[in-house]
């Protein structure tokens, strides 16, 4: 039986007459992502800076999840998600996905009492070396759960209230993106933006896998960034009916990725009003930690957030 909150998450996810569990993507779930598109480019480069092919991707997150057991980690638990640096976070991500667990982004440090209230646990040590540690792990991983799509993956503390996105959320935003900016398979791109936030997750570790591109530093076709790159991205949604083409607004309550200038991208819709702007769409989050909060979101069938 869904929940007062799931239902309200619900509604604000269908738009018109199309409800997120009828407008399927190509994959049905993260680990299914990954699964395609090392059989599709096992040994295309899919980052370009650590000589990364999709087939050895893959054996990293075998080896992740095979580690994160090891350690402790369960399915369906909560865990703090360290900075190891690129490309470990991203791998380490996806071997937390892999193994049916979801992350918790930490960009400015979650208090202990959030930690506790919300059961996440914190068993990685900043400093650890990714690599040194796979190296001790088979590549093949037999997981005990397979997550769904509408399942958590990741809980975001960008904002004061933690943000709770699925796995459909991500996928849905990142296929949303790649229409709207017309990206193609085997395009190269980067982005400049640091680790902590729901867009690092979108551009620099679903995008990649699921667009069938490459993650370059070195030689990008375009790029993603806060300033001085081809898609800019902004968060000042209060004036996003004057964003320009290559502008991108920023929301995490939907994922990420709200519109490309003002078009929002596809499955997503928006209204502005003078102190809130509502959004409707398959990109819409779960919810937000703080349930009062929800009550006071989630109304008129959408999801409004204040300026």
């Amino acid at each position: 039986m869904q929940t007062d909150l799931e239902k309200k998450a619900y509604n604000a996810q269908c738009i018109g007459n199309v409800q997120p569990i009828e407008y399927m993507i190509p994959y049905p779930s993260m680990r299914s992502l990954i699964e395609g598109q090392t059989i599709k480019f096992s040994e295309q480069i899919v980052i370009q800076e650590a000589n990364i092919t999709n087939e050895q991707f893959f054996s990293y997150v075998q080896q992740a999840s095979n580690w994160l057991e090891n350690i402790g980690l369960n399915p369906k638990e909560r865990l703090m998600l360290p900075n190891l640096g690129h490309p470990q976070t991203e791998i380490l991500l996806y071997g937390i996905w892999n193994l049916g667990s979801s992350a918790v982004l930490d960009p400015d440090g979650v208090s202990d009492k959030l930690k506790i209230k919300y059961k996440v646990r914190n068993i990685i040590d900043p400093a650890t070396n990714l690599f040194n540690e796979l190296n001790k792990h088979p590549k093949i991983f037999e997981p005990k759960y397979k997550p769904l799509l509408y399942d958590e993956a990741i809980i975001s503390f960008e904002k004061q209230h933690g943000i709770r996105l699925s796995h459909y959320n991500l996928l849905i935003n990142a296929s949303g993106l790649q229409k709207a900016i017309d990206l193609n398979s085997r395009s190269r791109f980067c982005c400049n933006i640091e680790y902590g936030t729901s867009c690092w997750v979108i551009l620099t570790t679903v995008l990649p896998m699921y667009s069938g591109c490459i993650y370059d530093t070195i030689k990008p076709d375009l790029t993603f960034g806060y300033s001085k790159s081809d898609y800019v991205l902004r968060s000042d949604l209060r004036y996003i009916k004057s964003f320009n083409e290559n502008e991108i607004a920023i929301c995490p309550e939907n994922s990420a990725v709200l519109s490309i200038g003002n078009k929002p991208i596809h499955l997503t819709s928006y209204k502005t009003f003078n102190r809130f702007i509502k959004i409707k769409g398959h990109s819409v989050m779960l919810g937000y930690l703080d349930d009062m909060i929800n009550q006071k979101s989630y109304t008129n069938r959408g999801l409004n957030i204040p300026y």
